[in-house]
């Protein structure tokens, strides 16, 4: 996090208040039976649900799009909150995880939570959190009160409609208290496996649990094994099922600057506001979310279209830089890695591949730097900074680059990792810098400061020029929705 002591002192106050509530790592100890792991969610959630009784049911002020998958629910939501933005809404959208900024989970109107409207609502809920321990219930943790800050403060903000992201998982996450208008399940994949359960089986049991009783769910799962789970979920509560494939629903085809979906049902074109060909997928997800809603064409087609190109999120194929050209993507995962590579053979073929890497404990760090290695001509490894978390050794990581017959040099801090790479990189030459969205938002400092970000409540402002390298920044432009 960058130097914020000039901003706002309540927005200050605010920021404060909720990093305090952090007290552990999330998620149980190593080897936690599942049904402990289960049972202790659960009770998250009901403590949770009855707090937001006592608050008068925010969540259910305002209908709800409930987003989750191992890869792309944060992109497909960014893309459904833009497309109703565009259709004339007053959007809510809540992410999961921020990138820099606490407001960037709490978007309102297209843009991120005023400053000063932030720090009503934490102030406002404390006083609730108050009077609620007064009648001997138990405090709230971290993740409760975020949960209930966001729905409190869209009620707050008399929100038309509200995009809700799954932090982890689906059926036990917080965020399930929700009724949903429509659920989508992006993809399924092995990710989160301490809390999750240890096969991919048991991850799509999870994702499942966010399809309710008579509402329509939409998903990119076509794996079998993997779909059937989903499919008998929803006949079991009568939800009707949609699934979204290539080839089918859709077409991608991918040009210098930008990404064209083409809907194969009505043959119509959209340019989408995210690189990479990867992102087709999310758009299609939020283009079949907003059919669900059962609008008709003429409504929605014009702001699928506007929606679609206005759509701009964070640290996901992030093109901050060219000469030499800069991509931030926090590719966390072997999936999300993949995909984030697929993607890099649409660019033009760099001289050198220069590679910042860096993840948490517990991360598949092993399969990631095999799949890195194929493109890496040579990787920079470091250790983002998290709360309570701790990043895996450079050292350890360098190493596993060297198997592969890779040049890695471990670099601790992430700043110096990057003050490097843009030292030696030449102009025809590609920086890529992925394995930690901690990572990401560290280095989008150099870019855009976490100031800058809160004051102008844009992740896009004016980046800065005084960085010390030979930057040139491309993305200037303030959009209406992230």
């Amino acid at each position: 996090m960058c130097e914020q002591s000039y901003l706002d002192p309540r927005y200050r106050w605010a920021v404060a208040y909720l990093r305090a509530l952090i007290q552990a790592p999330p998620g149980p100890p190593p080897g936690t039976p599942p049904e402990v792991v289960r049972e202790r969610a659960q009770q998250r959630l009901e403590r949770l649900r009855a707090f937001l009784h006592f608050l008068g049911d925010p969540h259910r002020a305002y209908p709800v799009i409930h987003v989750t998958g191992t890869s792309g629910k944060g992109s497909t939501s960014a893309f459904i909150a833009s497309i109703l933005h565009a259709a004339g809404l007053r959007v809510g959208l809540h992410i999961s995880p921020y990138l820099q900024v606490e407001t960037e989970k709490l978007q309102i109107g297209g843009a991120l939570i005023a400053p000063d409207r932030f720090a009503d609502s934490v102030a406002e809920l404390d006083e609730a959190v108050r009077a609620w321990t007064a009648r001997g219930e138990q405090p709230l943790t971290y993740g409760e009160f975020w949960t209930a800050l966001v729905f409190h403060a869209f009620r707050q903000e008399a929100v038309d409609f509200a995009v809700v992201e799954v932090g982890v998982g689906g059926r036990f996450d917080l965020t399930n208290v929700v009724l949903p208008e429509v659920a989508v399940i992006t993809t399924v994949g092995l990710d989160h496996i301490r809390t999750l359960g240890p096969t991919i089986r048991d991850i799509a049991w999870h994702k499942a649990g966010i399809i309710k009783p008579g509402r329509p769910v939409v998903t990119g799962v076509n794996d079998p094994e993997l779909l059937a789970i989903i499919v008998e979920e929803a006949r079991k509560l009568g939800a009707p099922l949609r699934t979204v494939r290539e080839g089918h629903d859709f077409t991608v085809r991918v040009e210098r600057d930008s990404t064209l979906l083409i809907d194969s049902r009505i043959g119509a074109r959209y340019r989408l506001g995210l690189s990479g060909r990867f992102q087709a997928q999310n758009a299609a997800l939020a283009i079949a979310a907003i059919h669900a809603l059962g609008w008709p064409q003429d409504r929605a087609g014009p702001a699928i279209a506007d929606g679609l190109a206005a759509t701009r999120f964070p640290g996901r194929f992030e093109i901050v830089q060219e000469q030499p050209m800069v991509i931030l993507d926090g590719a966390h995962n072997p999936q999300k890695l993949g995909a984030l590579l697929a993607a890099l053979n649409d660019l033009p073929k760099p001289v050198r591949r220069i590679v910042v890497f860096g993840v948490l404990d517990g991360h598949d760090a092993s399969e990631m730097a095999a799949l890195l290695a194929e493109y890496a001509d040579v990787v920079l490894t470091t250790a983002p900074e998290a709360t309570l978390r701790t990043a895996a050794d450079p050292l350890e990581l360098a190493r596993l680059f060297e198997q592969h017959g890779v040049t890695a040099v471990p670099i601790r801090r992430v700043e110096d990792a990057l003050d490097i790479a843009l030292r030696v990189a030449q102009p025809d030459d590609q920086i890529l810098v992925t394995g930690s969205l901690y990572l990401v938002g560290q280095a989008r400092e150099r870019w855009y400061p976490s100031a800058e970000i809160v004051r102008q409540r844009t992740c896009w402002p004016e980046p800065r020029t005084d960085s010390g390298a030979d930057a040139r920044p491309i993305c200037r432009e303030q959009h209406a929705t992230m």
